[in-house]
């Protein structure tokens, strides 16, 4: 594939015409000139221009996003990003799943599917780099909110909101003249001026908070004294949700109504869709549940070497792949029949949730094919996360309450998981098992945690294949303003914003290259506390040691790890000692991400005095 450099724009020589530049700023002169850029800019200038791909070199500052020429509204497509909550890696069945997502398997197959999408461990940083093509820690969401300690509340990148020192995908979007619609999961910020509405997102429906119950069951007295009631907005004022609806339903309704309002506008739209299934509480519709009652009687271990075997099959894993062993889970044969039968109930509630999201991606599906806009349309699939292992039975608010569970109505028996008034999560087992073959779970930096499914499919995308290079969801922001014949203004609304550092995705889309980024270029992670660093095949992983037992405090052993992936993506064979010198090639590198992007870090505790 040959790339030309054109009027500070970058084409694909017999694919594309020109198509812009995800970074817009003065290409180098004698050394990297950043001289008329806000120090903002500088910092995260110099990360990305370490070492760059050869088709995303610096291009001229460009002016606010327009069509980057003569293109004809009809001809600029329209997308269509769908966001699972915590969704695993295996879940679909078009990534060796066995629930029922006929809809996502439909599009997954006959798009390409990708084997190395990254995400971050969580849920809004994921979400803050989706929408900003840069690092969480840059974008606002340096650590969950929720989590967040007093000693940041003031740090600059942990505000805890989508914060403005970017411009969101869809403020850039609308400002190019796309019709921008949101349905589902924010996570961004509560307040109206750090809503969706806000954000660039002409029409919006939005769960502010991580989650909520699926039936709108949490929006009542006690919840809101226990201050475990999620807020609701529509168009930026609040709403209620309607009680007894599913979540997925509704998001899904909301999003075909926005769909329908715009029949007839001329623009092309960016519709994105955040499903907050299958995050926990564990609910689902009772019919759907009933559909997988008995499937996991089997237990964890049966499941997660099915998955495995239909992964190799689809051509996912390699055939001798080994799963990464199991952290912190009781072997199946030693529970109890009692704790066996809750263990299934739980995973059946579970694969009710992603069969419910499939169904409700299939009417959205049906609501663009109906209208015609289903073949201008370039859909994006991802998990925000890696599956959730931690053992849940109460909201944070009131888990170390005495009687707290209960003052919220909360019944998490046998006969009654599932409903609205239970509230569980499925456990370490089952996400280990879902995750398979990779280490560990939500939360961590490893590839349980961040790797993740994602597909793409529609215009311009070559289909029916498999693509297997190291992605991030910070190149979503780049591709979609690549597809859209846009540029990346230096400045948003008279103030400077972060150039992307992700990179478009159009070369991978159109088969022309497997991966967007360089075998040097080092992308670091942070959260919690807990550390990795990605080098074309090489993954550097640290774990804070932790005194208490995993699955909720944590696991680690204090001390870098190394592992090559291209060999061993399950993450299980150690070479931090045959291979001393590229781990601190790695470690240095992180080193390097974290002061650039200003990454709080524990302080070192105090020597202690030595004793006379």
């Amino acid at each position: 594939m040959k790339f030309l450099y054109i009027n500070g724009r970058v084409k694909l020589c017999g694919l594309f015409p020109a198509a812009p530049l995800s970074r817009a700023f003065p290409p180098p002169t004698n050394g990297t000139d950043v001289t008329r850029k806000a120090a903002l800019i500088a910092a995260a200038l110099l990360s990305t221009l370490m070492t760059p791909p050869a088709y995303a070199q610096a291009a001229p500052a460009a002016p606010p996003a327009t069509a980057s020429g003569p293109v004809r509204e009809a001809q600029r497509p329209n997308f269509l990003v769908i966001v699972a909550d915590d969704l695993g890696w295996s879940d679909l069945g078009s990534f060796g799943g066995e629930i029922a997502t006929p809809n996502l398997d439909a599009l997954a197959n006959s798009g390409v599917r990708f084997t190395g999408f990254h995400t971050a461990p969580t849920c809004s940083p994921t979400r803050s780099m989706l929408l900003s093509g840069v690092d969480n820690h840059e974008a606002g969401i340096g650590t969950m909110i929720e989590t967040r300690p007093p000693s940041l509340a003031d740090r600059p990148g942990y505000e805890g909101y989508l914060n403005d020192r970017v411009a969101s995908i869809a403020e850039l979007l609308q400002q190019g003249g796309y019709r921008t619609l949101m349905s589902g999961k924010w996570h961004l910020g509560l307040t109206p001026d750090r809503s969706p509405a806000a954000r660039g997102f002409e029409h919006s429906y939005a769960l502010l908070h991580g989650l909520g119950n699926h039936f709108g069951a949490d929006q009542n007295a006690a919840w809101r004294k226990a201050k475990a009631n999620p807020l609701y907005r529509q168009d930026g004022k609040l709403v209620r949700f309607p009680v007894g609806r599913y979540s997925a339903d509704y998001f899904a309704d909301q999003m075909i109504g926005f769909l329908e309002d715009g029949a007839h506008d001329q623009r092309p739209f960016f519709a994105y869709l955040t499903f907050s299934t299958p995050h926990w509480p564990m609910q689902a519709p009772a019919e759907t549940i009933a559909k997988y009652k008995g499937r996991y009687d089997g237990g964890y271990e049966v499941l997660r070497a099915e998955r495995l075997e239909r992964q190799k099959k689809l051509g996912l894993a390699a055939l001798d792949q080994q799963p990464h062993p199991l952290d912190g889970v009781k072997p199946w044969s030693s529970l109890t029949p009692d704790e066996k039968a809750i263990e299934a109930r739980k995973m059946e509630v579970y694969a009710a949730m992603v069969d419910r999201m499939d169904q409700n991606v299939g009417r959205v599906i049906a609501q663009l094919k109906r209208t015609g806009q289903y073949d201008n349309t370039v859909i994006i699939f991802l998990s925000d996360n890696g599956p959730e292992g931690n053992e849940i039975d109460a909201p944070s608010q009131v888990r170390d309450v005495p009687g707290g569970a209960k003052k919220l109505g909360i019944d998490n028996r046998l006969q009654n998981i599932g409903n609205a008034t239970s509230y569980v999560g499925y456990g370490a087992g089952w996400a280990q098992a879902n995750s398979s073959p990779s280490w560990l779970v939500k939360g961590y930096p490893t590839e349980g945690g961040t790797r993740v499914t994602a597909f793409a499919v529609g215009k311009d995308v070559v289909g029916n294949r498999i693509a297997r290079g190291y992605l991030s969801v910070t190149d979503i922001a780049p591709t979609l303003l690549d597809l859209a014949g846009l540029t990346q203004p230096a400045t948003f609304k008279g103030h400077a914003i972060l150039p992307f550092e992700g990179h478009s995705l159009v070369p991978v889309l159109a088969e022309k290259a497997a991966e967007v980024r360089a075998p040097g270029e080092p992308v670091g992670t942070e959260l919690f506390y807990r550390r990795a660093l990605r080098k074309g095949d090489w993954k550097a992983v640290y774990l804070p040691k932790s005194r208490s037992v995993y699955p909720r405090d944590g696991v680690g052993e204090g001390k870098w790890q190394l592992f090559k992936i291209a060999t061993d993506p399950a993450e299980s064979q150690d070479l931090a000692q045959s291979h001393a010198g590229k781990l601190a090639e790695l470690v240095a590198d992180w080193d390097r991400y974290a002061a650039q992007k200003g990454v709080a870090l524990p302080e070192a505790a105090p020597a202690k005095a030595k004793q006379p």
